[in-house]
């Protein structure tokens, strides 16, 4: 760009781009790698009057590495809400407040997002940096299709309730979605999450990505029920986000009943059977039931 152009930028561009946010700016941090953080997430850091974060320990040593000397404060699920009067009395005095996690961009599947809505419809400026984040990067490594995609967050730790989620999305599938899923899971549950997967919503590929960004990151890529037998026998170790092939749009075999109810009755009591099949077929219980009375083997 010529010097006549730059220079005849409004203000208010040459501003943003160059000097540091106003108010409230979320700053992604690293994933795992330091190196990923950015030039601007490390000059609005340095220009906060405070920092909120997740855990003050964990951010304690990010500053340090960067030689950042800011006021930290915590700020997590449990006590977002008393902390927005205190923030917005600062913003409403012109003080710049960063809000970063633990690891990865604010707000996704981290706290913040009450903040932020109080703060907007306060009238006061939010700003937000682009930078790391592991369910796009997991996504552009899966080999599965980029775009639409649909991220889900953590699901519920309980199966029962996991279950019922999976069960849900397979309906909305039945109904026309057709998005490449992500998840982030805890390493300890990955096993039993692939295999309600596997269940609920078919065989199908998925990748894994493991430690992304740092020293043994892994992408392990295959069917739900391939890894989750290897899960199960090994558990893996660290930071774990999840990425499943869409469903596909043709698929007679995964909604013919007596198919499903073949696949399910092979690995599960009739019982168990009877319910995976009500929620991936969509059909009435009492016609399933009778169904699968009929295909179950006797004894």
């Amino acid at each position: 760009m010529s010097d006549a152009a730059s220079n005849s930028l409004p203000q208010s561009h040459t501003a943003r781009t160059t000097g540091a946010p106003d108010g409230l700016v979320l700053i992604p941090t690293p994933i795992g790698n330091l190196g990923d953080m950015t030039n601007r997430a490390i000059a609005a850091l340095q220009a906060a009057d405070l920092v909120l974060c997740e855990d003050t320990r964990v951010t304690a040593r990010l500053l340090t590495y960067f030689s950042i000397h800011a006021r930290t404060l915590a700020l997590h699920d449990h006590n977002e809400d008393g902390r927005i009067v205190q923030v917005l009395d600062m913003l409403r005095q012109g003080r710049r407040i960063a809000l970063v996690s633990d690891a990865g961009t604010p707000l996704v599947s981290d706290p913040g997002y009450r903040l932020v809505r109080a703060v907007l419809a306060e009238g006061l400026p939010v700003n937000a940096l682009p930078g790391p984040n592991a369910a796009l990067l997991a996504l552009t490594l899966s080999g599965l299709p980029p775009h639409p995609f649909l991220f889900l967050g953590f699901p519920p730790p309980k199966q029962a309730a996991r279950r019922a989620a999976l069960a849900g999305l397979r309906a909305a599938e039945r109904a026309g979605l057709r998005a490449t899923l992500i998840w982030y899971e805890a390493p300890h549950r990955i096993a039993e999450t692939l295999s309600d997967i596997a269940d609920l919503l078919g065989n199908r590929q998925v990748a894994v990505g493991r430690e992304l960004t740092k020293r043994f990151e892994e992408v392990r890529r295959a069917p739900a029920r391939s890894l989750a037998d290897a899960y199960a026998i090994e558990a893996p170790r660290g930071e774990i986000t999840l990425v499943v092939a869409p469903a596909e749009d043709d698929t007679p075999d995964t909604d013919d009943l007596d198919t499903q109810l073949r696949i399910a009755l092979a690995s599960h009591s009739l019982k168990e059977a009877v319910a995976i099949t009500t929620a991936t077929t969509g059909l009435p219980r009492k016609q399933v039931y009778a169904r699968a009375l009929a295909l179950a083997p006797e004894g």
